[in-house]
């Protein structure tokens, strides 16, 4: 692969200051940084508020454009992007899920999620936008369909987790959402068709080459036929699945663990994301990123994956969260207990 075959670096190119605690999480609008249009991200934070962040097509500096308070009473924990970019939706330790719409610059709170018991956790948007998921400290995943004039109903509560869910992620093609968290598990849950109800089709956990403790995360390479998982037990897992059997209409094709990263990371690693070009990004408690690619050297029998580079003290304390741009260039985004977010280059060494 070509990129293990070049010399990069990740180049700090700014460090974001404004959060007055830690930040937790990080998302960039996808209607974004493509083209004319100058790249866009949100942060969150235990200070409980959202700051949208946006890169001057001039000076190519980031400045918070905006800060949205008020309205949560506590810890925003996850923040996501509808997919077109008009509607974020923001998690909160208030037990709540806050929707904000761009209305030419201004961010106005348009609805609120309510029904979970304590603590969401995360959020995330199905790809077209009609559905979105919550989950939370009461063990629940609970998804909500996006009706006519920004109101949101609550079509099913799932329950299948036996503590505290970390994470939702929908597929990035396919209507499959996938939960993961306190006990150690990834659940997928799949709907034959429209008219039927959610339930979980498989469990990756300890007994089938799972983790074997917290999983925090997950992500999905750009074609979604890859999953990789990241873990409190300092491992990253990749899994496969045959997507285009699902594609298709057929049955539900189940995800298989490939292989095990191990020995990278000595702490938790908290947060991994899947470029689209191929590029596993990971951050954890030791404070450092690291990038990881398939390597395609004369293996037979499966996928090998190695380290690009790490990025030692890449923040003062944990980090929390990375994420890649969507838009056209390879930046990358970080997000740590030290109140900061860096925005990273992934650039070759001249």
């Amino acid at each position: 692969m070509e990129l293990l075959d070049s010399n990069l670096e990740l180049k700090e190119v700014q460090k974001l200051e404004g959060h007055t605690d830690r930040v937790w999480s990080l998302a960039w609008n996808p209607a974004t940084g493509v083209g004319e249009v100058p790249p866009v991200f949100a942060s969150c934070s235990g200070d409980k508020t959202v700051r949208i962040w946006e890169q001057s097509p001039s000076t190519r500096s980031w400045d918070c454009k905006a800060v949205l308070e008020e309205t949560h009473t506590r810890t925003v924990r996850s923040c996501a992007w509808s997919p077109t970019g008009k509607l974020l939706a923001t998690g909160s330790f208030d037990a709540t899920t806050a929707i904000w719409e761009n209305v030419g610059g201004d961010y106005e709170c348009v609805s609120t999620l309510e029904g979970h018991e304590n603590e969401v956790k995360s959020v995330s948007w199905n790809a077209s936008g009609s559905l979105l998921a919550t989950c939370g400290r009461d063990k629940t995943v609970w998804i909500w369909e996006v009706m006519p004039g920004n109101e949101f109903e609550c079509i099913q509560v799932l329950q299948g987790h036996s503590q505290d869910v970390k994470m939702v992620q929908w597929h990035p093609t396919l209507d499959i959402l996938f939960s993961c968290g306190y006990d150690n598990t990834v659940k997928v849950w799949w709907a034959e068709d429209t008219d039927s109800d959610w339930s979980y089709v498989q469990t990756l956990g300890e007994s089938n080459n799972g983790h074997s403790s917290t999983v925090w995360a997950l992500s999905f390479n750009a074609e979604g036929d890859k999953m990789v998982t990241c873990s409190d037990d300092l491992t990253l897992k990749i899994w496969e699945a045959d997507i285009t059997r699902m594609q298709s209409g057929d049955d539900y094709a189940p995800w298989n663990h490939t292989c095990t990263l191990s020995g990278y990371h000595d702490r938790t690693i908290f947060s991994v994301h899947w470029s689209r070009e191929g590029i596993i990004a990971s951050g954890a408690a030791d404070d450092a990123v690291r990038l990881f690619v398939e390597s395609k050297h004369g293996l037979m029998n499966g996928a090998s994956y190695q380290l690009l580079l790490k990025k030692e003290k890449a923040h003062d304390m944990d980090v929390n969260s990375v994420q890649w741009s969507t838009g056209d260039k390879r930046l990358l985004a970080s997000a740590s207990d030290d109140g900061t977010i860096k925005i990273w280059e992934l650039a070759t060494l001249q």
